[in-house]
């Protein structure tokens, strides 16, 4: 197996975004189909950058910056179904200069089962597409990041 697919630790700080299944996230069965789970990493994602980061994508981009999804693992563990209350939690695993990544895990709230968990690797890159270091366009932001993870 690959260097990312190890054990998803989701340390502080941690942000927790809840969710309720709609019907559209589940499959003929009720069940929440596999692939929407990238979906709630997105939210948690998004909820992280928001409020513990406090930048927003649409910024990152006003900026010239991209963060393109470049890897994803996702380990089903247990079954979500139609109106489960769901925690997203979101934690910033891995900061370099050209890239970061989350770690996340979803859990019920009635059996605080973990449904869910996984990671995304996302590059900084321009508008052109190149790899742009993150330290050099966003030092700030690239600092606070880093204090997320050490």
């Amino acid at each position: 197996m690959g260097r990312s697919i190890q054990l998803i630790e989701i340390t502080d700080p941690v942000c927790r975004t809840p969710y309720r299944v709609i019907y559209a996230d589940t499959d003929a069965g009720g069940i929440v189909y596999y692939a929407n789970y990238f979906r709630l990493f997105e939210i948690g994602r998004t909820e992280y950058m928001r409020t513990l980061l406090d930048v927003a994508y649409v910024w990152l981009q006003k900026t010239g910056i991209l963060m393109p999804v470049t890897e994803s693992y996702c380990r089903n563990k247990a079954p979500g179904f139609y109106d489960d209350a769901l925690e997203i939690n979101t934690a910033l695993a891995e900061v370099s200069r050209y890239s970061l990544r989350f770690n996340y895990q979803i859990r019920r709230f009635s059996d605080n089962r973990i449904l869910a968990q996984g990671f995304t690797v996302h590059a900084s890159v321009g508008m052109d597409g190149r790899l742009v270091q993150l330290s050099e366009k966003q030092p700030m932001l690239f600092e606070k990041m880093l204090a997320h993870v050490r």
